[in-house]
């Protein structure tokens, strides 16, 4: 056989997970240039017909080879800058979080801010962290620190004062200043709040983008990540546009991973900013980078009471507030941003966590529909922490895909004080869906919102099929004996997930010719160290990852890193 006829590429010897509708098993992929061009098994005669002389063979050893994942919600500069900041991400306590606080400004002098962040509201009473707290390990500097979610922002004093926030200063419409009995502010801020002081911080470098994207793309494909949609690509918090960094490195060829990129819907603006978003998907989509989606952040979070909801949250002790959460776009400029959005061709991309969020972004998608009818743009929902079951059928009958970020549907800490009282029954029992939602045949896919959580999608499939945390994530407040799984009716099978993860995901990103192993599909390819399907449920969150492809090359090895 010449070099030319053979294949550049068979990994046999394992399990293979096609993704396919059917779940055919197979045993042997051969890999030609950046396309899969054999599935079958390992004593298939294709086997050895196309081994040849520069042919690579790769024993799987019984592993299972899995299509490449794809994180349809992620913030990989982001995280890639948190990674090289004041990372608070691997504590879990609020004297671990001040201790390393303090260690890196003595690290870093001459920074004129302390930025950084990834703290858990659970670590803190009330999930509020104090300037005062902040001000005994550093009092010489601002300091500004998001949160996990990126929904709210500890600050210092020096922070307080150099931005003018005193116990006069109004909540913007958009957020809410904590504060204490007298009305003085007292170092957390919520949501737009947080604009008051994150539009005085320095902006972050060309070179620092660049770095924190690359580094964010190397852990993404250490976990088996090969695709993408960066969630927000505009002037967002403190960190900065990441659209020129993803520009410049799909053009020069280090963008390993494929991408798109969800405009950001500046929801202080209307419909004004479409020729923008024009101009912005022209002039950033090139090679792997494609800018073609918007980002539309309907409301807040549950946690500090700006996720929007039907009915008012609770005082945590069953009685209402009058409090229903924040909708960030009207409703009715909602569904006329989505109709004119649709029919310019971009996809929409929402973030929606409370009931009434969902249900608006559903009827805005249903206003779209009624003036153009169905097309293929694939708009989707991510997070659904609570939808109203009335709501559940709406997402097949539109045509709107469920992008869930699953690791979050467990009991642990900030559900148990921080959000389930708050959100009484019954709507505390619907939240994270994702069983009924694949009963009513919508099209599921997965996200990790890193850096807001772990982008391990195995830590996230371990949540959708067990319900509990996964073995080795601790959080704050974490009790001894571990909680019962969280409304395990809703756990949906390791296939559902898996698949959620690869093909639902590539569908999300019209990358129809990836998140599944047949012949012609391009090779972006993942070898685990183990079979999960082997095992017992509770140890899928084990499962790690060997191997990465990415069109057939290399760009991840867990044994060349461990040399």
């Amino acid at each position: 056989m010449t070099a030319e006829a053979s294949a550049d590429l068979i990994l046999r010897g394992g399990p293979v997970f096609t993704a396919s509708a059917t779940r055919e098993r197979a045993s042997a992929v051969a890999v030609r240039g950046d396309r899969i061009v054999a599935v079958g098994h390992q004593g298939d005669p294709w086997v050895t017909d196309l081994t040849g002389p520069r042919t690579e063979v790769v024993d799987l050893s019984g592993r299972l080879l899995v299509p490449g994942f794809q994180d349809a919600h992620v913030h990989p500069v982001w995280g890639g800058l948190d990674l090289m900041r004041c990372n608070l991400a691997d504590d879990v306590t609020a004297d671990a979080y001040l201790d390393r606080i303090g260690v890196y400004a003595q690290a870093h002098p001459d920074a004129p801010w302390i930025l950084g962040g990834g703290w858990a509201m659970a670590a803190f009473p009330g999930g509020t962290p104090t300037a005062a707290a902040l001000d005994a390990v550093v009092a010489d500097r601002p300091v500004f620190l998001a949160n996990r979610d990126g929904h709210g922002a500890w600050v210092n004093t020096v922070a307080l004062r150099l931005a003018g926030i005193e116990r006069h200063t109004p909540d913007p419409a958009d957020g809410r200043i904590e504060r204490d009995a007298s009305g003085q502010p007292t170092g957390t801020l919520h949501e737009g709040a947080m604009s008051l002081v994150n539009r005085l911080l320095p902006k972050t470098s060309a070179r620092e983008m660049r770095e924190a994207l690359l580094l964010g793309q190397r852990y993404l494909h250490s976990l088996g990540v090969t695709a993408w949609q960066d969630a927000i690509v505009g002037a967002y918090g403190d960190a900065g546009d990441p659209a020129h960094a993803y520009l410049d490195a799909a053009r020069d060829g280090s963008l390993t991973g494929r991408v798109v990129g969800a405009l950001w819907w500046d929801r202080g603006a209307g419909l004004e900013q479409l020729e923008a978003l024009r101009e912005r998907r022209e002039a950033f989509t090139h090679g792997r980078f494609r800018a073609t989606s918007v980002k539309i952040m309907q409301d807040g979070v549950a946690e500090n009471y700006t996720a929007a909801m039907l009915e008012p949250y609770c005082d945590g002790h069953g009685h209402p507030t009058d409090n229903s959460g924040i909708s960030f776009v009207e409703p009715g400029l909602l569904s006329e941003a989505v109709t004119a959005l649709d029919d310019d061709g971009f996809q929409v991309h929402f973030h929606a966590i409370g009931d009434r969020a969902v249900r608006e972004c559903l009827d805005a998608v249903a206003a779209a529909r009624a003036a153009h009818g169905p097309n293929d743009l694939r708009h989707h929902i991510a997070h659904l922490q609570v939808i109203h079951p009335e709501d559940v059928p709406r997402f097949r009958d539109l045509g709107v895909a469920a992008n869930l970020q699953m690791l979050w549907a467990t009991l642990e800490p900030q559900m148990v004080e921080l959000t389930l009282p708050f959100l009484g029954e019954p709507r505390s029992s619907w939240q994270y869906p994702f069983g009924d939602l694949h009963r009513s045949g919508a099209v599921l896919a997965a996200g990790s919102d890193w850096s807001v959580s772990t982008p391990d999608p195995w830590a996230a499939i371990h949540v959708a099929v067990n319900r509990t945390t996964p073995p080795g994530h601790e959080e704050p407040g974490a009790p001894d004996d571990p909680y019962e799984p969280f409304l395990p009716h809703q756990a949906i099978d390791l296939g559902t997930a898996l698949t959620a993860y690869t093909a639902g995901s590539a569908w999300v990103n019209h990358l129809d010719d990836t998140g599944v192993i047949r012949a012609g599909a391009l090779a972006d390819l993942v070898v685990l160290d183990r079979d999960p399907y082997a095992g017992p449920a509770d140890e899928i969150g084990l499962t790690r990852v060997q191997r990465t492809y990415v069109g057939g090359r290399l760009v991840h090895d867990a044994d060349a890193d461990a040399d």
